[in-house]
C-alpha cells in the first residue's frame, strides 16, 4: 500500500502538467544538453526571453515567469504579472545589454521598466513585495534591488526624477533600519523574520545611492548592515539566518545573495575586512562545486549538499561572483569554476523549445521539478545568466561589474 501511494502521489503531481512541461522534465531526468552552442546564442536567446517577459506585461515591467504547469498549485499557466523587485535589478542588465549588442532598444525598454517602477512606488518610499497584482505591503530587500535600476535608469538618461525616486527609497530604508544594522520593520511579509542576512544586497544599493548623491546617511546605513552580516558570518565562510524560508539549508541563491552585497560593498567602501569575508565564503563554494559544474540547490553549514537538485538561479549567481573575484585577486581558479558553472547552466537551457516561453528561459530548478520556481523559468534567473556570460566574455565589464 505504501508504494501504491507513492506512486499516486507522483500521478497527481504529473498529470496536471501540460505535455511541454512533463517533456522538458523528463528530459532533465533523462540527462543533461550537450554544451554545443556558443555563449553568444545563449546570450542572444536569454535576452530574448527577457524581452518577451517584458512584452507580455501591460505595464512597462517584467513578468516574474513563464509558468509551464496547469497544477492548480501553482498558480496560472504562462506570463505571470510583473514582479517590481527583479524588474528593478534587470534595468542594469538591459543597460549592459545595450552596450554589448550595440542596441538601444534595451536603454529604451530600461527606462520603460524605471519609469513603471515610479508610478507603482509606495507613498512611503518603498517598494512593495510579491508581484504587481498583490496587495502593496512594503519590502526592505525590493526597495534595495529597484534602487539599483533607478540609479543606473539616472546615469544612462540623467533624468533626475530617477535619483529623486531612489533617495526617497533611500530614506524609507534608513527610516526603519534598526540600530544593529538589520531591518525588522518595512521587511517583506513573505521573507522569513531574523533570516535575511542576504540583505547586504540593500547595504550595497544604498552605499551605491550615498556615493551617487553625496549622502553620508545612506553610505553609514548599508556599513552598518555589512558589519552585522560579517558578524554572522563563521570561520568556514558560512553567513547564518540566510534564507527565505530554511535558514539550516539554506538556498544557493541567498547564500550567493549575501556573498556578492558583502563584496561590492566591501570595495565601495575600500574595506579589507569586508572583502575578505566575502572571498572566503567564495573560496569556501569552490569545495561544493561538482563535476558537471553544478552546486546543490541548498547546503548545510558544513558545506555539504542538502538537495538532489539544482537552483539554476544560484548557480548564474555564483558565476557572476567568482569571475568578480577573478578580476579583483588575478586568482585563475575563480574564473575556472564559474566558466564551468555557466557552462552547466547552458546545458539546463532549451534553445530550440517551440514555445516561446520555455525557449531560451531559464529554469528555477533543475531538474525543471526541483522545489525552487518549480515548472517556472524565472526572469531573475535569467538576468543573472545574461550577467554572467556578458562577465566572462569581457574582462572590464567583470572588472566593474554590472551593478545589480
Amino acid at each position: 500500500m505504501k508504494n501504491s501511494d507513492g506512486f499516486m502521489r507522483k500521478l497527481w503531481r504529473y498529470l496536471p502538467l501540460d505535455c511541454e512541461a512533463r517533456k522538458e522534465t523528463r528530459a532533465d531526468r533523462a540527462g543533461i544538453r550537450a554544451a554545443d552552442r556558443a555563449d553568444s546564442e545563449h546570450l542572444e536567446e536569454t535576452a530574448a526571453w527577457l524581452r518577451r517577459a517584458q512584452d507580455s506585461s501591460p505595464d512597462g515591467g517584467v513578468s516574474r515567469a513563464y509558468k509551464g504547469a496547469r497544477h492548480a498549485g501553482y498558480g496560472p499557466y504562462g506570463w505571470q504579472p510583473s514582479y517590481p523587485e527583479t524588474t528593478g535589478y534587470i534595468i542594469p542588465t538591459f543597460c549592459a545589454l545595450a552596450d554589448c549588442f550595440e542596441n538601444d532598444d534595451f536603454v529604451m525598454r530600461a527606462l520603460k521598466m524605471a519609469d513603471w517602477e515610479i508610478d507603482i512606488q509606495m507613498d512611503s518610499g518603498a517598494v512593495m513585495g510579491s508581484v504587481v497584482t498583490a496587495p502593496p505591503s512594503p519590502a526592505v530587500f525590493n526597495t534595495g534591488q529597484v534602487i539599483f535600476g533607478w540609479l543606473e535608469a539616472w546615469k544612462r538618461s540623467g533624468q533626475a526624477k530617477y535619483l529623486t525616486s531612489a533617495v526617497r527609497a533611500g530614506d524609507f530604508l534608513v527610516s526603519v533600519q534598526d540600530k544593529d544594522g538589520t531591518w525588522s520593520r518595512g521587511d517583506s511579509k513573505f521573507a522569513l523574520k531574523g533570516a535575511t542576512t542576504y540583505n547586504t544586497r540593500v547595504a550595497w544599493a544604498l552605499i551605491e545611492l550615498g556615493l551617487a548623491a553625496a549622502t553620508e546617511r545612506f553610505i553609514e546605513a548599508g556599513r552598518r548592515n555589512i558589519l552585522h552580516a560579517v558578524s554572522k558570518q563563521r570561520n568556514n565562510g558560512w553567513f547564518a539566518d540566510n534564507c527565505l524560508n530554511d535558514p539550516e539549508r539554506p538556498l544557493l541563491h541567498t547564500i550567493a545573495y549575501a556573498t556578492r552585497g558583502v563584496i561590492e560593498s566591501a570595495l565601495l567602501l575600500s574595506n579589507e575586512e569586508f572583502l575578505a569575508a566575502g572571498i572566503r565564503t567564495l573560496e569556501a563554494l569552490l569545495t561544493c562545486q561538482r563535476t558537471d559544474g553544478g552546486i546543490s540547490g541548498r547546503l548545510t553549514q558544513d558545506w555539504r549538499s542538502a538537495a538532489d537538485w539544482d537552483c539554476v538561479t544560484g548557480d548564474a549567481q555564483v558565476a557572476v561572483a567568482w569571475l568578480r573575484a577573478h578580476a579583483i585577486t588575478g586568482e585563475r581558479k575563480y574564473r575556472q569554476a564559474a566558466r564551468a558553472a555557466i557552462d552547466f547552466v547552458k546545458r539546463t537551457q532549451n534553445l530550440d523549445h517551440p514555445n516561446p516561453g520555455f525557449r531560451g528561459g531559464v529554469k528555477g530548478s533543475f531538474p525543471f521539478d526541483g522545489p525552487y520556481g518549480q515548472f517556472e523559468m524565472l526572469n531573475w534567473a535569467a538576468k543573472f545568466f545574461c550577467d554572467a556570460l556578458m562577465m566572462v566574455n569581457d574582462d572590464q565589464l567583470a572588472a566593474k561589474g554590472i551593478r545589480g
